[in-house]
């Protein structure tokens, strides 16, 4: 079979004329968009019942055109596509409203099951003319764990209940019968019947906005400010980040380390990234064949148009500031400068039915990792450091009164180091997503939060260190079970241009003072009453050479407890005095020259760290530093 090939070019939207816009209309136009989508976050937020959806916000939201196209570029969301298939625009009815999470049914946008996404579509003079999308990630829509990402997966069967698309509300009467179903097939009905309508209305009041934007300026006005900000997204990148990658052809492969399945190994990514003018071609030829377990990601749907908008955000760092890449958004018109070449069906990255996809997370983050990878070579080293920021842990079981409870919290990680800063600290991958308050979880579930911190060493060192990941214990109330969906378990996120890979991520259960070591896919390992589960996340890698740190930034990040006397020393080439931790400047000056003439020559631009050589000998468990 030969790979197959994707672009832009056969998008199935007609070619739109250019017209005039008006750049105040533009402006406001633009502006209720996003003020739009902001606010049917905001309402989800305020009505939603899981502490998945309300408290982590785990959700996303995303407008489009009558093309399926995307044009808000805040975040990631999923698409339309899959409804627009199966349901023509012509047949839609003011009022109706579709649903889906069926991974493989739904272009490649939805990743797992717990993912329900809400399509409502918005009429103008009688026809669509946009769609309001919100998904997010639900607590349980059943399978065979608590939480419905069973780590030891086989078949997308385990996983929960599959809900390809269909049309939940016609015109405005919703389909009982379809709601019992899905309601039936969740260990929490009431908290998913609470959250769908949450979601629901707030699209439905968005729509109502939507529509008072075409009601107010015309449709041929909006259209063609439509298509403005979709071409300005494009020409973005076109005209202003891609020159700063030199044409050429470049190469990088990273690895998920487990598949919950098989024994510990690792699953090749591959990426041969060629940049020639204006436009860029992403070849994944070379990547692994699906895995038995469930880090599978059909990313292959649609021309690839979600992974594209899914990592196009990276080139974002090859703006001149900061400050100007956080005001670049990624909406559909970035699709039109990427060709995207799949290798066959039957690989990590496009799994044929019914290949479990729960963990999609370790691929699908990957792919972040694989094009700053590609592009830093192209911009000697001038990309951050990798990343790993999501991971789900939580605990099922009865509480005291005997009923049956499910807590599930995802964690984030540190940032990687950048050629400017060092990584942000503890952040998320999810835009406004958070770690559960304490309190709220000690109100709810059987648990005591005993410990909430920075994780001390665990950003890779560097010039510009990796930020921290966190340390969370929990204690036992009752007799209970972990579960925990992870990667970065054995391969820290890795480092860059002369930067230190960061710590990889780890949880443990004290059992009677002895640590026991779980592994990244746990589908319910137990916890009895009085123990301890100490999680410990991923720190990011560190960007360039750790004895080129300025000292007192590795003397403040002592006294901040984000590095260890220990780290100080061996990783930074830093002498502290006692007992007021001053810099010794001399000792300082000699014991890095030392450390400069007694390591080999320069490094590979990056560095993956302790645990992929222990890897290729077949080691599954990496050494850890002490304390963890």
């Amino acid at each position: 079979m030969n790979p197959s090939v994707s672009s832009a070019k056969e998008k199935p939207w007609p070619a739109a004329p250019q017209r005039a816009v008006d750049p105040i209309v533009l402006q406001i136009i633009e502006g209720t968009l996003n003020s739009i989508e902001a606010e049917i976050e905001y309402a989800i937020e305020r009505t939603a019942r899981s502490p998945m959806i309300r408290e982590a916000h785990d959700y996303r939201v995303g407008l489009f055109d009558r093309y399926c196209r995307k044009l808000t570029g805040r975040s990631y969301s999923a698409m339309p596509n899959a409804v627009v298939r199966d349901f023509a625009p012509g047949t839609m009815r003011p009022g109706d409203v579709f649903l889906m999470n069926d991974t493989y049914l739904s272009e490649g946008s939805i990743g797992h099951l717990p993912d329900l996404c809400s399509t409502v579509p918005v009429f103008h003079d009688g026809e669509v003319v946009a769609y309001i999308q919100a998904f997010g990630h639900h607590d349980d829509i059943g399978g065979r764990v608590p939480g419905s990402m069973p780590g030891t997966a086989a078949t997308v069967f385990e996983e929960g209940l599959a809900i390809p698309p269909v049309k939940l509300y016609a015109e405005g009467v919703r389909n009982d019968a379809v709601f019992t179903i899905i309601k039936r097939n969740t260990r929490v009905p009431d908290m998913l019947a609470a959250d769908l309508d949450s979601e629901i209305q707030a699209c439905v009041m968005g729509a109502r906005r939507m529509t008072g934007l075409f009601e107010r300026f015309g449709t041929e006005t909006v259209e063609a400010c439509f298509q403005a900000i979709l071409d300005k997204g494009r020409d973005i990148y076109r005209n202003e980040l891609l020159p700063k990658i030199a044409d050429g052809e470049y190469f990088w492969e990273d690895y998920v380390e487990h598949d919950g399945v098989t024994d510990p190994k690792l699953h090749k990514l591959a990426l041969k990234m060629t940049k020639n003018g204006g436009r860029i071609t992403l070849d994944f030829t070379g990547t692994d064949p699906q895995s038995t377990g469930p880090i599978n990601w059909p990313a292959d749907y649609a021309g690839g148009a979600f992974l594209i908008k899914w990592i196009a955000p990276i080139l974002r760092n090859l703006a001149d500031t900061p400050e100007r890449a956080a005001e670049i958004h990624v909406n559909e018109g970035v699709c039109e400068i990427f060709d995207i070449v799949f290798p066959p069906k039957g690989t990590l990255i496009t799994p044929e039915w019914p290949a479990a996809t729960n963990a999609r997370s370790f691929v699908l983050l990957r792919c972040l990792g694989l094009l700053a990878g590609v592009v830093a070579q192209a911009v000697d080293g001038r990309m951050p450091a990798d990343q790993e920021t999501i991971r789900y842990t939580g605990f099922f079981g009865n509480d005291a009164d005997g009923k049956p409870f499910l807590s599930r919290e995802v964690l984030g990680g540190g940032s990687g180091g950048r050629s400017y800063a060092d990584g942000n600290d503890a952040i998320h991958i999810v835009p406004d997503s958070r770690n559960q308050p304490a309190e709220f979880t000690e109100t709810r579930f059987p648990l005591l939060v005993e410990k909430l911190a920075l994780r001390t060493d665990s950003g890779g060192a560097g010039r510009r260190r990796g930020g921290l990941g966190y340390e969370k214990h929990y204690r036992a109330l009752v007799d209970c079970r972990t579960i925990v969906t992870a990667d970065r378990v054995r391969l820290g996120c890795y480092g860059l241009n002369g930067g230190k890979a960061g710590q990889p991520f780890c949880v443990t259960v004290d059992a009677e003072g002895r640590p026991r070591h779980l592994g990244g896919l746990v589908d319910g390992e137990p916890v009895l009453t009085g123990q301890v589960v100490r999680v410990v996340t991923t720190g990011g890698g560190g960007w360039g050479d750790p004895l080129d740190r300025e000292p007192e930034f590795v003397q403040r990040d002592l006294i901040e407890g984000k590095v260890s006397a220990e780290a100080a020393r061996q990783d930074y080439g830093v002498v502290l005095q006692e007992p007021d931790n001053q810099v010794d400047a001399a000792a300082t000056t000699t014991l890095r020259a030392k450390m400069r003439a007694g390591r080999a020559a320069r490094s590979a631009m990056i560095d993956r760290g302790p645990g992929f050589e222990m890897m290729l000998r077949g080691e599954a468990k990496p050494r850890m530093r002490s304390g963890v």
